[in-house]
């Protein structure tokens, strides 16, 4: 794998090969998503990249009727919420995303713990193309 660094833009890279990539700390073996280039648990800046597999079981969520105004714009409104939540995944660390393939106007439908598998969400506007990471049930 080519070399980038530990940033932002080189994970939103990767998102948009559809390729869900953290950071491993060869210190402490601890997990990152998005990447960090320090680890926060034992300070050290020896880090590498991992291919997550894209499995994890849902930790929280919340059903938001208030969106951004890219989402309003996507449809997203008091009517038609949406779910953010974070997801433990399998090799460990957290990540923060879109949960789809649910009701969000039936929260007391979506379990926490249960198995949830990575999706891609891609918009375009103009020319300009983004990737979106979201969760879907597995």
């Amino acid at each position: 794998m080519e070399e980038r660094p530990f940033s932002d833009i080189s994970y939103e890279q990767f998102l948009n090969e559809e390729k869900l990539m953290g950071s491993r700390c060869n210190g402490c073996g601890s997990h990152f998503v998005p990447p960090r280039s320090i680890c926060v648990k034992c300070f050290s800046s020896e880090m590498e990249w991992i291919k997550m597999n894209g499995k994890g079981r849902l930790a929280a969520f919340t059903c938001i009727t208030i969106a951004p105004p890219f989402m309003i714009e996507q449809g997203y409104n008091r009517e038609n919420p949406y779910i953010s939540g974070v997801v433990e995944l399998d090799e460990g660390g957290r990540v923060d995303a879109r949960i789809e393939g649910m009701d969000p106007g039936k929260p007391e439908e979506i379990q926490v713990g249960m198995p949830l598998k990575v999706k891609y969400l891609h918009t375009e506007v103009g020319e300009k193309k983004e990737t979106y990471l979201a969760f879907e049930p597995a």
